[in-house]
């Protein structure tokens, strides 16, 4: 009998990269542009470090380090040793890539005072009905109103009271979101009735963040009409707007489903104050 030996084929082992390059780092985004939107756009505005896993041909996990760590693909175990060392205030993104980088830090790194799993992550492709409301951009006009009202929306999704841990920093991030054009609310006669944010923004998804209606207004459809129509605005230019929610919030669940939001994966938030 005849034996034909072929050569196996040599395949590389998972290695860190420790400053992986832009093309790279883009081409990992491209494979979910929703789920990664943060982590395109950070790299593009060339904001923070990256560490990333390279497979045989290409990526297979990125990591963005900053005042919070966002892994994402598999393999994160890998950015464990740097995740210790950063001290981050929240680690936070795909659910999956955060487990298994948790895991890789539980017992090396302090506990967090909440995590959070499970976090549905929703998007939407189709503009909605348009809501009626009065939304408009911010601006620098709005900072009385918009300050307070965006610290209470941080303190109802984080548990951090960050006004209260820096007032001027707080506020000059605020500013920031209105001169940046990211940052939106419906206010009539001093009260916001509806406020959202854009936290990243490339050309294929924007990710929304403290969509907030004042408590006292709540029930009343000011935030579906808010969000219909910021949606419709956004949806405009860009081919999704995406957010993510406390699996236990289910008024915010209703009111993104209400306007045709579908649920397309999860995240995962640790949060260390």
């Amino acid at each position: 009998m005849r034996i034909v030996r072929g050569m196996a084929r040599l395949v590389k082992r998972p290695q860190l990269v420790k400053h992986p390059a832009l093309d790279e780092i883009l081409a990992f985004c491209d494979e979910d542009p929703i789920e990664r939107v943060f982590l395109e756009e950070v790299a593009r505005r060339g904001l923070g470090r990256f560490v990333a896993v390279r497979g045989d041909r290409a990526l297979v996990a990125l990591c963005y380090v900053g005042a919070n760590v966002v892994p994402s693909g598999v393999g994160a175990a890998a950015f464990a040793r740097l995740g210790i060392a950063v001290k981050p205030r929240m680690i936070v993104g795909e659910e999956g890539a955060v487990g298994e980088l948790w895991d890789a830090m539980r017992g090396r790194a302090p506990q967090p005072a909440d995590d959070r799993p499970g976090q549905p992550v929703y998007a939407l492709r189709s503009p909605p009905p348009p809501g009626a409301s009065g939304l408009r951009p911010a601006t620098r006009e709005d900072m009385a109103v918009l300050v307070p009202a965006s610290a209470r929306a941080f303190f109802e999704e984080v548990g951090i009271d960050a006004y209260a841990r820096d007032p001027v920093l707080f506020s000059d991030r605020t500013r920031s979101q209105i001169d940046e054009g990211r940052s939106w609310l419906w206010e009539e006669d001093g009260r916001i009735l509806f406020k959202a944010e854009a936290s990243a923004w490339t050309e294929r998804a924007v990710q929304l963040q403290q969509v907030w209606v004042d408590p006292e207004l709540r029930g009343r459809g000011y935030g579906k009409r808010g969000l219909a129509d910021l949606c419709r605005r956004l949806l405009e230019s860009t081919p999704a707007v995406c957010l993510f929610v406390r699996p236990e919030n289910a008024p915010a669940i209703g009111l993104y489903e209400g306007i045709g939001m579908r649920r397309v994966g999860s995240y995962r938030s640790l949060i260390f104050g």
